[in-house]
């Protein structure tokens, strides 16, 4: 197309001024920054020099800070040079020098909680529910968990010695033990299950855990398996390019699995699968809840718009952020959200909206108005704004008010240290059963402690009281309110029988771990997994399996918003249901 020259100086002149208007934007931007920063660095002056006591000055930037980066969302962060090692054990590595113990504190003492299996607390024998009194003569009375745990880290291969005193021990004792390299792993579990089906509990997504979960899987083969069960049950998420690598063990070279996109062009890419996939086809199911995040929602969510797997759980947390690290002066870093990812759909899950918060500060959900509708790769209906929604919905259970108070109490520990003492040996973990006979004693066990707890129907039968009183009314139906509160009692007494098969399941868990540590709380609990079993069911049932990936019937749409919502809120008032039962 021919232009006139009379439009081409006016196009010359419109492209003048867009220019010095955005210089003069950039300019004013640069004033504002150079001028906010004189203001913060003139008040932090001010603060040191005048306030009236001494000032922290690195706990006053600190708060400075994070009061400045709370206003945009809770994963934009700054870490102090103080913080730095903790930061990357939480983000990058769960790697450190120690004795492979983890601990707890109460009425001001200090217990060893669980040990870990192949590292120096279990080779030394030291047991769960063992006190720690010293730690190199360093007396532990009224110090916190971060303090004991700062006491028990240390350099490979660095002496280190406890002081333990144990119920079934006349006198406390010393245990000298040697420092190790202590590697928590990504994938905690790894075997077969019923119907010879692969399972695979990855719990956090830090260095090598695609290698761990491949490793894992290739193991896994070799027993010819049915199909494939991955656990992101709670898992929080963690490094990107570990999910998108992970999610190639299962879908074919050049498939794109997650884009991010922010302001910065720069910054926004799109992964792809790189390799040949080392299992393409066989049958997988990926489980799900609400506390699995991030890393864990591109893995399932990306294998859910592909048609790779069945989505089986609750719906999922709802973060599609994406974080990148800065490192700043001093040994210090800030982690900042520099974009939101999305999935092969299209769809980007992040449930919460930062940017448009209430008038009080506080966040909002996406709204349903600008929620919209994308296709899987089968034209499966699915949905941006609201997190990964499953497949096949499992309703959450939730633990009686009694088995709260027992775990809550402690009282399920201890009673599991009692019952390691008085058994050397159990069954393996697939048939280890607690007997009528052994939970009779955890009753008689209970006789003389503390677990008082409050019903949900105490709780609304307590707030009529409270309301009748403000009205002057209450002595007017104080008869019908003690038959009622009678009655309430006469049936809390009977919850441990009434809860019998849940309180078991959790003394089981407690209990195995005792003899078979962490692979132990799996193996016992495989039995009364729900989500497990109806992933085994599916993966065993072909009609089905190809029903939901091909889109049929009720599985041409996911997670509608309204059927979500509607769904959520029947699961809702079926809790508050059970909780009044």
């Amino acid at each position: 197309m021919v232009i006139s020259k009379k439009y081409r100086k006016i196009g010359l002149f419109a492209g003048i001024v867009t220019l010095a208007v955005g210089v003069a934007a950039f300019d004013d931007d640069l004033f504002q920054i150079s001028k906010n920063l004189d203001v913060f660095a003139s008040v932090y002056k001010e603060v040191n020099i005048n306030y009236v006591d001494n000032v922290n000055s690195a706990k006053l930037v600190k708060t400075g800070v994070d009061a400045m980066l709370d206003g945009l969302d809770p994963y934009t962060e700054f870490v102090p040079e103080s913080e730095i090692e903790d930061y990357k054990l939480h983000y990058v590595s769960t790697q450190y020098g120690g004795i492979g113990a983890s601990i707890f504190t109460r009425n001001g003492k200090v217990y060893v909680s669980d040990v870990f299996e192949g590292f120096p607390a279990q080779k030394g024998d030291v047991h769960p529910g063992d006190q720690v009194l010293k730690i190199n003569e360093i007396d532990l009375n009224g110090k916190n968990n971060d303090q004991v745990s700062l006491l028990l880290k240390g350099s490979k291969g660095a002496a280190i010695k406890l002081f333990i005193k144990r119920d079934n021990v006349a006198q406390p004792f010393e245990k000298n033990l040697v420092r190790d390299e202590i590697k928590q792993p990504n994938v905690s579990y790894a075997g077969m299950v019923q119907g010879n089906m692969g399972y695979i509990k990855l719990d956090k997504f830090l260095e090598n855990s695609a290698a761990e979960v491949t490793n894992a899987l290739v193991s896994l083969k070799k027993n010819n398996p049915n199909g494939i069960i991955l656990d992101l049950r709670s898992n929080g998420g963690g490094i990107l390019q570990e999910a998108v690598k992970i999610v190639n063990l299962f879908v074919q070279k050049d498939v794109e699995v997650v884009s991010q996109k922010g302001k910065i062009k720069e910054k926004n890419f799109t992964y792809s699968t790189v390799s040949t996939p080392l299992e393409p086809s066989l049958p997988l199911v990926v489980l799900v809840n609400s506390h699995s995040a991030s890393a864990s929602e591109i893995v399932a969510g990306s294998l859910q718009d592909l048609d790779r797997a069945i989505i089986i759980g609750q719906r999922s947390y709802g973060k599609g952020l994406v974080q990148q690290t800065f490192n700043l002066p001093y040994n210090s870093l800030v982690k900042i959200t520099i974009a939101k990812y999305y999935i092969p759909s299209g769809r980007c899950i992040q449930e919460l909206d930062y940017t448009h918060r209430k008038d009080d500060g506080s966040v909002v959900k996406v709204a349903d108005s600008l929620i919209h509708e994308f296709k899987t790769k089968n034209g499966r209906s699915v949905y941006d704004g609201s997190a990964i929604y499953p497949d096949i919905f499992i309703k959450q259970e939730k633990f009686a008010n009694i088995t709260q108070a027992l775990v809550g109490k402690l009282l399920i520990f201890d009673y599991a240290t009692v019952y390691r003492d008085k058994h050397p040996k159990i069954a393996d973990t697939k048939s280890f059963v607690l007997s009528d006979g052994d939970y009779s004693d955890f009753v008689k066990y209970l006789a003389d402690k503390n677990y008082n707890y409050t019903t949900s129907s105490e709780k609304v039968l307590n707030s009529l009281k409270t309301e009748a009183t403000k009205e002057k009314q209450f002595t007017d139906i104080q008869a019908e309110y003690d038959v009622l509160k009678a009655k309430l009692m006469t049936t809390k007494k009977n919850d441990l029988q009434l809860h019998k098969d849940e309180i078991k399941q959790v003394l089981e868990n407690e209990i195995a771990s005792r003899y078979y540590y962490e692979k132990g709380r799996y193996e016992v609990n495989f039995k009364y997994d729900k989500e497990l079993a109806q992933a085994v069911k599916t993966m065993q049932d072909k009609t089905q399996l190809a029903s939901i990936l091909k889109g049929e019937g009720n599985y041409k749409v996911i997670g509608k918003p309204m059927l979500a919502m509607a769904g959520k809120k029947v699961a809702a008032e079926k809790d508050t249901d059970d909780d009044n039962n």
